[in-house]
């Protein structure tokens, strides 16, 4: 195992003091949690709070700051936080408008999100929650009951961010975040597995030669194991699985998110964009805006998903709005 790390039982810690250091204008620490605040928080607005297990960087924390998140909850590598991290964070943004939990569909973070969500109600903290499970891929997987949820979640800390913003109450907010949900598909590939600091070895196994489609970001199983393609081929297995859950009529418009899972060049990613552009335009689809990079990672692993939200007026606008986070930029 080669990695740039310490202790292996530290990365998290490390890696949120140096998060914390580099952005001090954004962000913070909670002093003994695993918690990073906005610097500057806002009352008037509801609090949104978002997290999981590390490993998925800049998800969440790099997502924390003005027209996005209020606080991120980071767990150990693909571990979901305790309850009382998740509570420390909503005591800590809490506002008279209240707080909205946004959980990606896995088993430990909806228990975990949702005990702490019980705790805050219990000291009168108005709070509600909503679950993203956005991945096409597998209607069940290894740790959740449903779909996952994967990189479409970004988006939706984008739009419900914005909603929060301008000062939407908390049933406004979650409303907006349900038609996100709605509206928004994911599916990916994976070409090498990725090494959790405190296993020491690969999560997985492929041969050279092979891909695994539809791979969750944990390195949970996919639908298929396959020999690599080309890269037109695997856009095409991917967005047609993508747009039959989700379809996109001549004239919808639409953001797409080609995201890198860690160890993909951008390189490869805009050839994967170049292909999903065609697609998409070919159907008369509108692509209001192309988002490349890394948003939802899986520590080092080489692979891409690919992510397509249909807008509407409300939510072409709620996109469109201002934002400033560490890992915002690619948004702008």
């Amino acid at each position: 195992m080669k990695k740039i790390i310490n202790m292996p039982e530290n990365v998290v810690d490390e890696m949120i003091n140096g998060l914390a250091l580099a952005y001090p204008q954004y962000v913070e620490r909670i002093e003994g949690f695993d918690v990073i605040k906005r610097t500057d928080k806002k009352v008037g607005k509801v609090a949104l709070i978002s997290g999981g297990g590390s490993g998925h960087e800049p998800s969440h924390a790099g997502f924390v700051g003005e027209g996005m998140l209020d606080a991120a909850v980071c767990g150990a590598v693909f571990t979901s936080p305790t309850p009382d991290q998740v509570f420390e964070a909503i005591k800590a943004v809490q506002t008279e408008e209240g707080v909205l939990l946004i959980i990606k569909n896995y088993t430990g973070d909806v228990m975990n999100f949702e005990m702490a969500m019980e705790m805050a109600e219990a000291e009168g903290i108005k709070c509600d929650k909503v679950v993203i499970a956005d991945d096409v891929a597998v209607m069940n997987s290894t740790w959740t009951i449903g779909r996952r949820g994967i990189a479409g979640a970004v988006l939706l800390h984008k739009i419900v961010g914005a909603a929060a913003e301008s000062g939407k109450s908390l049933e406004e907010v979650k409303a907006i975040a349900e038609k996100v949900i709605a509206n928004v598909r994911t599916m990916g590939i994976a070409l090498t597995p990725c090494i959790v600091p405190e296993a020491g070895k690969p999560s997985f196994t492929l041969e050279d030669d092979e891909m695994e489609v539809g791979l969750g970001i944990h390195g949970e199983p996919g639908v298929s194991r396959m020999k690599i393609m080309p890269a037109d081929e695997i856009i095409e297995t991917l967005l047609d699985k993508v747009l039959a859950d989700n379809p996109l009529a001549q004239g919808d418009e639409a953001v797409v998110l080609v995201n890198g899972l860690g160890g993909t060049p951008l390189m490869e990613l805009f050839i994967a964009n170049r292909k999903v552009n065609e697609m998409l335009t070919s159907k008369g689809v509108k692509i209001y805006n192309t988002i490349v990079g890394e948003f939802m990672t899986s520590i080092e692993m080489a692979g891409l998903s690919v992510s397509i939200l249909k807008l509407d007026g409300e939510l072409k606008a709620l996109f469109s709005a201002k934002a400033d986070t560490p890992a915002y930029k690619a948004f702008g």
